[in-house]
């Protein structure tokens, strides 16, 4: 089982994704450290990521994610995967790829993200993140939860629904809202 925790900056995917690869008995990794010294350095110059920086690094994911499906490991990612075309490139590294989209408003996230210590990205590429953000559609297997509830309430939700799904139909991702 494979599993991205996807969403903007601030919307708690390192909280989630970590507590629920541990309700899911996996392993955890944070999309963050697959990148390059070049993007984090641009983000902490307050420079917005363009795609062509974000490539390598959804590369980098992907061949994390393409080997924990070959060793057949439960893996939670944790990563913004703004666009579809971000999250189609995703999917190519594993099947049975699921998908948790944690939604918030920008001024939850901003607050969010101007209380962090010792993060690269400031709050000032919030706006950023919106404007590249393409929220799932319909015809995507993605669950998507409130960010603003309760951490401990939507990994639980979180854990059953992406587990009922998986014992259902084996190699299909979560869907729902």
């Amino acid at each position: 089982m494979i599993v991205v925790v996807m969403g903007v900056a601030g919307c708690g995917k390192t909280v989630i994704g970590s507590r629920l690869a541990e309700a899911l008995g996996g392993r955890f990794a944070e999309g963050d450290r697959f990148h390059p010294p070049e993007n984090i350095s641009r983000m902490s110059d307050g420079l917005p990521l363009r795609d062509e920086d974000r490539w390598g690094w959804l590369d980098a994911i992907a061949t994390e994610i393409s080997e924990a499906d070959r060793q057949g490991e439960t893996l939670v990612v944790a990563c913004s995967a703004l666009k579809r075309v971000y999250r189609d490139r995703l999917r190519l590294a594993s099947r049975g790829l699921s998908f948790v989209y944690l939604e918030i408003e920008r001024d939850a996230a901003a607050a969010r993200v101007a209380a962090r210590q010792d993060h690269f990205m400031p709050a000032s590429l919030i706006d950023s993140q919106f404007a590249a953000l393409e929220p799932p559609t319909p015809d995507e297997t993605v669950l998507t939860l409130d960010a603003t509830q309760d951490p401990a309430e939507l990994v639980a939700f979180a854990a059953a629904e992406i587990g009922r799904l998986a014992a259902r139909f084996p190699g299909v991702a979560a869907s729902g809202s």
